[in-house]
C-alpha cells in the first residue's frame, strides 16, 4: 500500500479508499451486499493496508454505516480515517432529516456516530450543496461539530466550483473551519471538473478524494458488455451519466487496448491513470467483490508511460455537467 497526506490535515490516508456504498442492505440497492459479505471486504481492505473507509448516512439507510462501525470495533480505531456524510433526507416523514440546516446536521451526525459506535469521526463530508439553508448558517454548524469534537475536520462534495469558492471565503471571512476536502465526480470519462475545481482544490490545499473513479463500471470492461451487471444495467436504463458520448467509446476501447498491452484489468488501467493525478489524494474505490478490490489495491504498483496517459486522454471531449444533484 502507497500512502498520502489529505489536502492539508496532516492526516496520512492509503492512497486507496474503500468506499462503502456497496454494502449494507441488500433491499436498499439490489446489487448491495449484505452484512457478512460487506464485513469480508473491509477485512480484507484492512489486510492490504487501507486506513481510508468513506461511508455517508444514506448508504442503504445507515446500514452500511452500522457495518463499517462493527468491524473497526474490533481493532484499533485510531488506525483508521473514518469519513462519513450528511444530507439527504433519512426519513420519508421528517423533511428535517435532510439539508444542511444546523438541525439537520446536528442530529443526523449524532445518529451517524451512534452507527458508527464512534464518539469521534476523522471526516464529516456535507454530501451536496443545500440551496435553501445559507452557507454561513452550514459552516458554523460544522465549526461547532469540531469544536465540539464530534469530527475532527469537515469536508465536502460534489458542487459548482463558484459554490466552493463562497464557502472557503466565508470560512476565511468569519473564522470558521475550512472545508479540508472535496468529494467528487472525476474520472477518464469525466474529466470536466479540470475546468474550475481541480485548479482552486491545488491552490486551497484542499484534498480531493473523487467519486466514480471508474465510472460506475464503464471503465471495467468493454463498453458492449456495460449492461452484463445488475447495476451495470440499472445505471444504463437510468441514463444518468452521459459516460459514453463525446468520444467515451474511444476512451473505453483505448483502456482496454492497453490493459491487454500491459496484461492487466481495464480498472487497473483506469485507476493508474487517475494516481497520477496530482490533485488526486485518494480515489474512493466502491466493489462488490474481494478480487476487485485486490486489483484495485494492486494498480499502484502499474506503472503506465506518459505517453499511454496522453493517448487514453486524447478521445475527451466535453460532456454535459453531472453528479451535482
Amino acid at each position: 500500500m502507497e500512502y498520502t497526506t489529505l489536502g492539508d490535515t496532516g492526516m496520512t490516508v492509503s492512497k486507496v479508499c474503500l468506499g462503502c456504498m456497496s454494502f449494507g442492505d441488500p433491499s436498499w440497492r439490489d446489487w448491495v451486499l449484505d452484512e457478512e459479505a460487506g464485513r469480508e471486504l473491509v477485512e480484507r481492505a484492512i489486510e492490504l493496508g487501507v486506513n481510508f473507509f468513506d461511508t455517508a448516512n444514506m448508504y442503504s439507510r445507515g446500514a452500511s454505516e452500522r457495518v463499517l462501525g462493527d468491524v473497526l470495533a474490533e481493532y484499533d480505531r485510531d488506525e483508521f480515517v473514518v469519513a462519513t456524510k450528511g444530507y439527504f433526507q433519512m426519513r420519508e416523514d421528517d423533511p428535517n432529516s435532510g439539508g444542511l440546516s444546523r438541525k439537520a446536521i446536528e442530529q443526523e451526525l449524532d445518529a451517524s456516530l451512534d452507527r458508527l459506535g464512534m464518539d469521534t469521526v476523522d471526516l464529516y463530508q456535507t454530501h451536496r450543496w443545500d440551496d435553501d439553508t445559507p452557507i454561513e448558517q452550514t459552516l458554523r454548524a460544522l465549526d461547532d461539530a469540531v469544536r465540539r469534537g464530534k469530527t475532527r475536520y469537515v469536508g465536502t462534495s460534489s458542487m459548482w466550483a463558484h459554490q466552493f469558492a463562497e464557502a472557503l471565503h466565508t470560512s476565511d471571512r468569519l473564522g470558521l473551519e475550512r472545508f479540508a476536502t472535496m468529494q467528487n465526480h472525476y474520472n477518464l470519462l469525466y474529466r470536466e471538473e479540470e475546468r474550475e475545481m481541480l485548479p482552486l482544490c491545488d491552490r486551497e490545499d484542499v484534498g480531493v478524494i473523487p467519486w466514480s473513479p471508474l465510472a460506475r463500471g464503464f471503465l471495467a470492461r468493454p463498453h458492449e458488455e456495460l449492461e452484463a451487471t445488475a447495476r451495470g444495467a440499472a445505471e444504463a436504463e437510468a441514463d444518468r451519466h452521459p459516460y459514453l458520448a463525446n468520444g467515451g467509446r474511444e476512451v473505453n476501447e483505448r483502456v482496454a487496448e492497453l490493459a491487454d498491452e500491459y496484461g492487466v484489468s481495464m480498472a487497473q488501467i483506469a485507476l493508474a491513470w487517475l494516481f497520477e493525478r496530482d490533485t488526486v489524494d485518494a480515489p474512493i474505490v466502491g466493489t462488490t467483490s474481494v478480487d476487485h478490490l485486490e486489483e484495485a489495491v494492486a494498480a499502484l504498483e502499474l506503472s503506465v508511460s506518459e505517453s499511454d496517459l496522453a493517448y487514453l486522454e486524447e478521445p475527451y471531449e466535453p460532456v454535459p455537467v453531472s453528479g451535482h444533484e
